[in-house]
């Protein structure tokens, strides 16, 4: 993978040679958009500036080929056997909640999660918890910072109705066993939903593969555009989902007195969707197919190590575990001795330009559990470079020299 060719889709990084480009370490958060993505959003709102499914004009017919083409991308990429299966939603947070306040739970039935939850499970969860009676287990992580599966069996039961589990945490990167939690979980009856934000951006989730029930992920994680997410639901499991939203397109009939759902994915997608961003999704796809999945992690792997190895000779730093880089995909946590993590992003911002996360990263739960503040994390992607690394790491040991 030529990573500097890349870079030049970027627009954010494909200024001329002497203009001074921001260190962009931020695409666990957001990743940057290639020129292609933009192209073809704009080229909805410049040629076919219509709505999907309803008018039967050209510009809306154009749109609505469009989305279903979209969709059979989507498909492809997520493993779904059919594209019926994949609903474009808002982000993946909307998926989430769909699932797991529409999954027909009911007071006493429990659900099995992760301790490293993003609060797009782990809150809806709470307010289920409260609003229909529901039982949350919680899986410990080992010391190493892995998914301890044998505590994860010994939890199920044929009272856990699902379990929501993260597959690659936004913390620490680490991405759990998906096939053997599948297998454990459906041998109970339970149904299992895989939060693949974090995942889908640089590794293959194949749903049909692992037998997964339901997979979220995000556009804005993997070259796409904000404003989309998309869910895979089990067809036999999505026509009994119930949406979370109804309005206009989500209805096949309507009286003073009834309404009939459409067949998914249309029942999900009530009201005006995000037209353009879906069709810069189908861009951002194409890009990644274009590349190739391995390519993109194998380059997130290299990056993760050689950080890792400079920053573990620096004295005050601390790694969130998993210690192990090839544990943690394209994502690394830490926090250095006599700063708070909010301050080690802005130093590094306004002195480097080098762009971080820091605090609780949407996921306070497991910062609580273990006592830590919260942390600052470098997360890499495709267009990102070993210099740029490199200059994270000098960086970070001129903030420990001034100590």
């Amino acid at each position: 993978m030529d990573v500097y060719r890349l870079r030049k889709d970027f627009p954010l990084l494909a200024g001329s040679e002497d203009s001074e480009k921001p260190i962009y370490l931020d695409s666990a958060s957001q990743t940057l958009r290639p020129r292609s993505v933009m192209e073809a959003m704009d080229e909805y709102y410049e040629s076919f500036p219509a709505c999907a499914g309803r008018s039967a004009h050209k510009l809306a017919t154009e749109i609505s080929i469009r989305c279903d083409e979209v969709r059979s991308k989507a498909a492809n990429f997520l493993g779904a056997e059919d594209s019926s299966e994949i609903s474009f939603l808002k982000n993946a947070t909307e998926g989430l909640n769909t699932i797991i306040f529409g999954c027909g739970l009911e007071r006493g039935d429990e659900v099995v999660t992760t301790d490293y939850e993003h609060n797009s499970v782990h809150v809806p969860l709470l307010r289920a918890s409260e609003t229909i009676g529901i039982r949350r287990r919680i899986v410990d992580s080992l010391p190493d910072g892995t998914f301890d599966l044998e505590s994860f069996e010994e939890v199920m039961s044929r009272r856990v109705k699902l379990v929501a589990a993260c597959l690659t945490s936004n913390v620490t990167g680490y991405t759990l066993p998906a096939k053997e939690v599948v297998d454990i979980a459906h041998s109970h009856g339970a149904a299992v939903v895989f939060d693949a934000a974090q995942t889908a951006p640089s590794r293959r989730v194949d749903a049909r593969e692992l037998d997964a029930d339901f997979v979220v992920a995000c556009a804005h994680k993997m070259l796409g555009p904000s404003g989309v997410g998309i869910m895979y639901a089990r067809r036999e499991l999505s026509e009994r989902l119930d949406p979370r939203m109804l309005g206009g397109h989500g209805v096949a009939y309507v009286d003073r007195d009834s309404y009939e759902l459409l067949p998914p994915p249309e029942r999900f997608e009530a009201g005006l969707q995000n037209y353009a961003g879906i069709v810069g999704t189908g861009a951002a796809i194409d890009y990644l197919n274009a590349v190739g999945l391995e390519e993109v992690f194998g380059h997130e792997l290299s990056l993760n190590r050689r950080l890792t190895r400079a920053l573990r000779s620096i004295p005050g730093v601390d790694i969130l575990e998993p210690a192990d880089p090839n544990l943690r995909g394209g994502m690394l946590g830490f926090n250095l001795a006599g700063f708070i993590p909010h301050d080690v992003a802005v130093i590094l911002d306004h002195s480097r330009g080098i762009m971080l996360r820091a605090g609780r990263l949407c996921c306070h739960s497991i910062f609580e559990a273990r006592g830590i503040e919260g942390c600052a994390r470098a997360s890499f992607y495709l267009y990102n470079t070993t210099e740029e690394v490199e200059a994270l790491a000098e960086a970070v040991e001129d903030m420990t020299a001034g100590l």
